[in-house]
């Protein structure tokens, strides 16, 4: 059954009658009256005494409140969409990695409120894997993860690279590492590492690129927080490979020690993602654009590949 014939009855009943209803809706007579008796067989009963003026049927009144219910809904429906279209959302939610939720994020987050006060913003901190699930799963509005195409293929995605940075050695003040300017792979491997836990796209990075060389990962520690990693660290013998984003604040911690590797370097690509349907709702245009302009502003070297169509500021203002 078509929302219409609920509207050509309802007009019906509001007017008294086929033409005025006819009138009301833009349409002949005849249009009107093919729609109630195509709802009458949808029904199956009569919902009207054909007299002057129109009167409803013991069917046609059990009807009419069922009636008005479902087209106010709709209307509702209708409503709630294009306020959400034209960006009168309460909230935005972005889940995004630990590192640049820290360092990168906070001007991007000050500026946003700036311009939309009146959005609450939630801001979560998970790995990069579980924050691409809550971004499928609709939970959030964008995700600013490790790249992994694996995960961040699809038509329903939006995908901009912000920027690249090195994984380097974190390790403690004392530790036989400390004396390379530069360590090898090698060596490296040699020591117990404080990783990620498994679902950390992390992880999956470091462990790739080590057994490209033929070298074993050893995993002596699983840890999903930068704070739980400099902890660690700081106390024993163990080493941890992280993006040089994470380490800011370890280069003045006298009881540790930051490393650059030997090549083949490895670097890790961040980008943002959300989905092409919540592409279109200005506040998280806006976000995105944000992200776009200040993160990579922050960064000494931008992401390769970022999209020379992704919205300038002018172009924002104006869609």
């Amino acid at each position: 059954m078509r929302l219409e014939l609920l509207q050509a009855f309802l007009n019906v009943v509001e007017t008294g009658s086929f033409l005025a209803a006819a009138r009301l809706s833009g349409l002949t007579q005849s249009a009107i009256s093919r729609q109630i008796q195509a709802l009458e067989e949808a029904v199956g009963a009569p919902l009207l005494h054909r007299k002057s003026p129109v009167a409803l049927t013991v069917a046609g009144e059990r009807l009419l409140p069922h009636a008005r219910r479902i087209c106010q809904e709709w209307q509702r429906a209708q409503e709630s969409i294009r306020e959400w279209l034209q960006g009168q959302q309460t909230e935005l939610c972005i889940a995004g990695i630990h590192s640049l939720i820290a360092h990168q994020l906070p001007p991007v987050l000050q500026q946003f409120c700036r311009e939309y006060p009146e959005v609450q913003l939630r801001v979560t901190a998970l790995g990069s894997d579980r924050a691409l699930k809550v971004l499928r799963d609709g939970l959030v509005d964008v995700a600013l993860v490790m790249e992994n195409p694996l995960m961040t293929r699809g038509a329903e995605l939006v995908v901009e690279p912000l920027y690249s940075e090195p994984i380097q050695v974190l390790m403690p003040a004392n530790h036989p590492l400390s004396r390379y300017e530069r360590i090898p792979w090698k060596v490296l491997a040699e020591y117990p590492q404080a990783v990620f836990k498994d679902g950390y796209a992390m992880r999956s990075l470091v462990g790739s690129h080590l057994a490209r060389q033929g070298l074993p990962l050893k995993a002596a520690l699983e840890l999903n927080t930068l704070d739980a990693f400099r902890g660690v660290v700081r106390q024993g013998q163990l080493i941890a490979l992280l993006p040089e984003s994470a380490l800011v604040d370890c280069c003045a911690d006298p009881d540790l020690q930051v490393r650059p590797t030997e090549p083949p370097l490895l670097r890790r690509q961040v980008v943002m993602v959300t989905t092409s349907d919540r592409y279109r709702i200005p506040p998280i245009r806006r976000f995105l654009q944000l992200a776009a302009q200040l993160i990579r502003q922050s960064e000494v070297e931008p992401a390769s590949g970022a999209d020379p169509h992704w919205p300038s500021a002018g172009l924002l203002s104006v869609l």
